[in-house]
């Protein structure tokens, strides 16, 4: 038995042995290990600090634009449409029937062409009516005037018989009866009367004559009426009556259709509704971009007329453009898109919109001092368009500002600047 002992304690000690290596080459492993993680953090965290040191001495890039001087305005875009400058309804003045009409739609027509012609037989019979009362008054007046001179002949002679009596009864008293120089008297002083009648008689005809004229004048201006005209230059749009068709007098108190429609297409209006927003800016001569998709045309214009007044449904005023149209190319309908600049301001300060920091109280930019440094800034502004606005405070030509994400940029913070790029734009919008 102690033998056994003997070799089994003999065979115990070669496998704590092995344990005890095994548990001393894991603690080395271990320890390498660990060092080895320590040595990574290590370099890990002085290449995050370098490269922080590096950032921090490059410094961050912002985009920077000049304060400069330039026109700025507020601008509107806005659909317009061509109308006629002049467009009439030709009504007849009396009623007839169309005996010819000459135009159709479409055809151009000169000021004073005759259109169309009516016929109107009780209109021609007036109007010889009254010819025949002015000849009947000239008649009269050539039998008033003969009156006048038989009745002037018969004054001088009885004038002068009623003379001669009374002068030879003053030279010879009682040689003539007083009867019969009552009579020679009587008879001179009738004589008289019946001049003055006379000459009455004629001045009644001369009058009468002035009415059968004024009556024959009315009638044959009347008649004038049968003949429709164009009152201007341009185009026939309407055609309402054909040849025997009746047509009523238009006036006010019927609702008789017209016989054509006439509008002056050689110069048109552009009408376009202006907002109230920008209503009372505009002026007379402000410039307009027009663009006419239907044509392609591409053209300047000014602001001709606006009505001062605010339409009540839409709210907004009518301006109109004048747009000279020789070639008939455009047309009557048609619509433009215009680009109305109003409030218009030459050689204004101004800054990009971009640039502006906008709160309840105060509007604020941030500028950039000789060393690159950021300092924010309170300005005034005035006129703004989409992409730019006037300074009317607050900033001198030539400084620089940071135009975009404002955000991410402190005041006393150094930046490193580089000129902003913008997108350009044609049209501009309103901005109050």
């Amino acid at each position: 038995m102690p033998m056994a002992a003997d070799e089994i304690s003999e065979d115990v000690k070669p496998a704590t042995s092995r344990r005890r290596k095994i548990a001393i080459a894991v603690g080395v492993l271990l320890c390498l290990l660990i060092a080895g993680l320590v040595v990574v953090r290590v370099r890990a965290g002085g290449s995050s600090s370098r490269a922080a040191a590096d950032a921090g001495s490059a410094g961050i890039y912002a985009a920077v634009a000049p304060v400069q001087r330039q026109t700025i305005a507020n601008s509107l875009s806005i659909a317009g449409q061509f109308i006629p400058y002049q467009n009439v309804d030709l009504h007849a003045k009396v009623a007839g029937y169309i005996k010819h009409i000459y135009v159709d739609i479409g055809d151009r027509v000169h000021t004073g062409e005759v259109l169309a012609v009516l016929e109107v037989p009780e209109l021609v019979a007036q109007v010889d009516e009254a010819k025949a009362a002015v000849h009947h008054a000239e008649e009269e007046i050539q039998r008033a005037q003969s009156e006048v001179q038989r009745a002037e002949a018969d004054n001088v002679a009885l004038h002068a018989n009623a003379v001669r009596l009374v002068s030879t009864a003053k030279a010879q008293p009682g040689l003539i009866a007083q009867q019969e120089l009552d009579d020679a008297t009587a008879k001179d002083r009738a004589s008289q009367a019946r001049v003055d009648a006379a000459k009455s008689s004629l001045a009644a005809a001369r009058q009468q004559l002035a009415v059968a004229q004024a009556t024959l004048q009315h009638y044959t201006a009347l008649y004038s009426y049968a003949n429709i005209v164009a009152p201007y230059e341009g185009v026939v749009t309407w055609r309402y009556a054909d040849t025997g068709a009746l047509v009523q007098a238009g006036t006010s108190n019927t609702s008789g259709l017209p016989v054509v429609t006439v509008a002056q297409s050689d110069l048109l209006r552009l009408r376009i509704p202006v907002p109230e927003s920008l209503a009372a800016k505009v002026r007379i001569g402000d410039t307009a971009d027009v663009k006419v998709q239907a044509t392609g045309e591409h053209f300047t214009g000014k602001v001709a007329r606006f009505t001062s007044a605010l339409d009540p449904a839409t709210r907004t005023m009518q301006v109109e453009i004048d747009v000279p149209n020789p070639t008939y190319r455009l047309q009557p309908g048609m619509y433009a898109n215009v680009t109305l600049l109003a409030n218009s301001r030459s050689d204004a300060l101004t800054i990009p919109v971009t640039s502006i920091l906008r709160s309840e109280n105060k509007t604020q930019v941030l500028v950039l001092d000789a060393n690159d440094r950021v300092q924010v800034r309170e300005v005034k502004l005035g006129v703004e368009s989409s992409n730019r606005a006037e300074v009317l405070s607050g900033l001198n030509e030539g400084e620089r500002v940071i135009a975009g994400n404002l955000g991410a940029y402190q005041a006393g913070e150094v930046v490193k600047p580089r000129p902003a790029i913008f997108a350009t734009t044609q049209n501009d919008g309103a901005t109050e």
